[in-house]
């Protein structure tokens, strides 16, 4: 982990700042009041605890641990039968992000980190994931692609950022089954600069229906859901600007924006 990563981190939980202590050859952040102690692992910080990963979240933390080291194949495949190409798909939602050199840029639940091949270079990266294993397989993917980001492993109901840290903030994927949607989306205002346009994206009960629970051993976290997928519109707070939502990929996503006020 970069030092200068240091000023935008904060306990996910109390929002103390963090000091970065190497000691015995351990590197670790430690809260200073509460004496919170985060380990640094292969450059990535843990602002996870195991055993406190409950509900989807744990069920959902599973299946991408599982799939981590193919995640990207199938998904190529599919998207290149049913649409034509990878990069088409990415761009209908990537292009509705405003993105200026020098941003700070961070994507929850960044997953292998696919979509930062298609955005400017110029820009900071910072990525969230509740799974070790995609943020290891984003680690390889990006210096395959000489490219260079901060990552975490963490909840997305509890980002372990300062308050209006970021210039662009995003989501593809996944908060459909997060334990508490509602929290996640005040977390990613939280972490958000003022004026900040966001953006959500996330399958809709189409995609689920016709792929997911289609596909082997995927169809076991998709079938017998709670309830149909739909958009969290109603979850976004009301004093939000530009609210919109629309549909991409032949229905298969949607696409949630809205702006924090200045």
């Amino acid at each position: 982990m970069k030092k200068e990563t240091l000023s935008v981190l904060c306990s996910p939980r109390t929002h103390e700042s963090l000091q970065l202590i190497i000691e015995k050859g351990e590197e670790f952040l430690l809260s200073k009041k509460s004496k919170e102690k985060f380990i640094i692992k292969d450059g990535i910080p843990i602002f996870l605890i195991k055993s406190e990963v409950k509900g989807l979240n744990r069920k959902y933390q599973r299946m991408y641990d599982i799939i981590a080291s193919f995640y990207d194949l199938p998904f190529k495949l599919y998207n290149f039968f049913t649409h034509g190409a990878e990069g088409r798909i990415r761009m209908e939602y990537l292009k509705e992000l405003e993105i200026k050199d020098g941003a700070k840029i961070l994507e929850v639940a960044i997953g292998t980190g696919a979509n930062f091949r298609y955005l400017p270079k110029a820009i900071q990266i910072f990525g969230l994931d509740i799974s070790w294993r995609m943020l290891k397989k984003c680690q390889r993917n990006f210096r395959k692609w000489g490219l260079n980001a901060e990552l975490f492993l963490g909840e997305a109901e509890n980002l372990p950022f300062v308050n209006e840290t970021f210039d662009v903030v995003f989501h593809v994927g996944g908060i459909n089954f997060f334990n508490d949607k509602a929290k996640a989306i005040h977390e990613v205002i939280r972490v958000a600069k003022p004026g900040t346009k966001i953006v959500l994206v996330d399958e809709t009960e189409k995609l689920a229906k016709t792929f997911y629970e289609k596909t082997p051993f995927l169809k076991r976290f998709y079938k017998n859901r709670k309830g149909k997928i739909s958009p969290p519109i109603d979850l976004v707070p009301r004093e939000m600007l530009d609210i919109q939502l629309s549909y991409l990929w032949n229905d298969r996503l949607y696409c949630l924006s809205f702006r924090k006020p200045r």
